[in-house]
């Protein structure tokens, strides 16, 4: 499961805009990389003034971070559209400018991972996965989204 991690200061979000960055990154994550919405998790890092530094100063523009931890194996193009898709929503959501996003990918290899229970197949093969997994599993997965 792809996780990522929006970190900002506390405050910058309303409750609405975190549920549509949340859902514009999983959409992109769909979109580039042809996994199910179920893989994808976004959790949301508030950062209580006076606890971030750039440079060695506190931080006083209005950076927003996402750092995404993904399945390794995905060629590059598809990691570029990734970021890209993620800069541009959280870009057009968060009424932000370009200079003040920051997204990283780190990959994991999926042998290295344990989701729901079962390790994570290759990517490209989660239909198949998903398909060997129980159906009460299954069932569940679905009902995520």
């Amino acid at each position: 499961m792809p996780t990522y991690v929006v970190s900002a200061a506390a405050g910058r979000f309303s409750e609405d805009e975190k549920l549509r960055i949340a859902q514009a990154i999983t959409q992109s994550h769909n979109e580039a990389t042809g996994a199910q919405g179920f893989f994808a998790q976004v959790i949301f890092n508030e950062v209580p003034r006076g606890n971030h530094f750039i440079g060695g100063r506190p931080l006083r523009d209005d950076q927003i971070f996402v750092h995404g931890h993904i399945r390794a194996g995905r060629p590059d193009d598809r990691k570029q559209l990734l970021l890209s898709k993620i800069v541009g929503s959280v870009m057009e959501i968060a009424s932000v400018e370009r200079r003040f996003i920051w997204v990283y990918i780190s990959e994991i290899p999926p042998l290295q991972m344990i989701e729901y229970g079962y390790e994570l197949p290759q990517p490209g093969q989660e239909n198949r996965w998903l398909e060997q997994l129980p159906q009460a599993d299954r069932e569940y997965l679905l009902s995520l989204g």
